[in-house]
């Protein structure tokens, strides 16, 4: 496995494997990395030559400097699961790599950036989008791999990609849960033992209101059976729970393959996401 920490080496190897008509997958990531991230090396190995795994946590996609701040950072750990999983490059940036001066460029994805994760966290998807357009441009990739559970993240790279034209397959794989339900996340390692039992709430919650709805009964009920059953867990805070469609992220009218449930909320002061397609 080769490690690069500067772009242009590792533009410069990716660039002749390239010439030797080699497919390249990427794996853009903050580290952290569990079997979630696992599963995304394993999708791109099995449709490309070379997987390429970049792990760097993106200070412009922060909004809260204590988030940025506390956010595990395990590269050696990390490396040593890529290398176990068949990865074949990682691309480990510093920050003077990344941003040699403060960036002045801002995206507006219009209303795909300001809803749900948005709203909340303003100015976070600018920030995605900029370091992914860097890594795109280092790493020429011909497809890459993002999880669901961020999905409006891939919504956003999907405008991205489609609007400056890369050449670039995107590929969105399914959300890896441990065995309580509980979406696998980096942000899961700051849970203690008694908040990762109350962070199960989440998947609850999308459960309950897949099968209210299925049932035939209105969001703005089964919006507030969720708000109650968060509320009745301890050190939970449910920041919002939406139902919209697939395509645009606007509220959803009825029950089909279309739509999805998406949630996010604290337990403690670790804030966590999550999401459930209706099919």
């Amino acid at each position: 496995m080769e490690i690069f920490n500067e772009i242009k080496p590792i533009r410069a190897f990716l660039t002749a494997q390239k010439k030797l008509g080699r497919t390249i997958g990427l794996v853009p990531t903050m580290g952290a990395l569990h079997d979630g991230h696992i599963e995304l090396i394993r999708s791109s190995r099995q449709e490309n030559d070379l997987t390429v795994c970049s792990i760097y946590v993106n200070p412009t996609q922060f909004n809260n400097a204590t988030d940025l701040e506390k956010y595990p950072r395990t590269l050696a750990a990390d490396s040593a699961l890529l290398q176990e999983a068949g990865c074949d490059v990682v691309f480990a940036p510093a920050n003077s790599e990344m941003y040699a001066s403060p960036s002045q460029l801002h995206f507006d994805m219009g209303h795909l950036d300001k809803i749900l994760e948005g709203e909340f966290r303003p100015g976070h998807f600018s920030g995605v989008a900029l370091v992914v357009s860097k890594l795109f441009n280092i790493a020429a990739p011909t497809r890459a791999y993002f999880g669901q559970k961020d999905f409006q993240q891939y919504k956003v790279i999907t405008r991205l990609v489609e609007e400056l034209m890369f050449d670039i397959e995107l590929r969105s794989v399914p959300i890896v849960r441990e065995t309580s339900g509980l979406a696998m996340s980096s942000r899961n390692q700051r849970l203690t033992a008694e908040e990762r039992e109350h962070a199960t709430v989440f998947y609850r919650s999308l459960l309950l209101a897949k099968d209210l709805l299925k049932k035939g009964e209105s969001i703005i009920p089964v919006r507030e059976k969720v708000k109650q059953l968060c509320e009745s867990v301890p050190a939970v805070r449910l920041e919002y729970f939406e139902w919209v469609d697939t395509v645009n992220l606007k509220p959803a009218e009825n029950v089909s393959s279309q739509t999805i449930l998406l949630i996010a909320g604290y337990v403690g002061e670790v804030r966590l996401i999550d999401n459930l397609i209706l099919e």
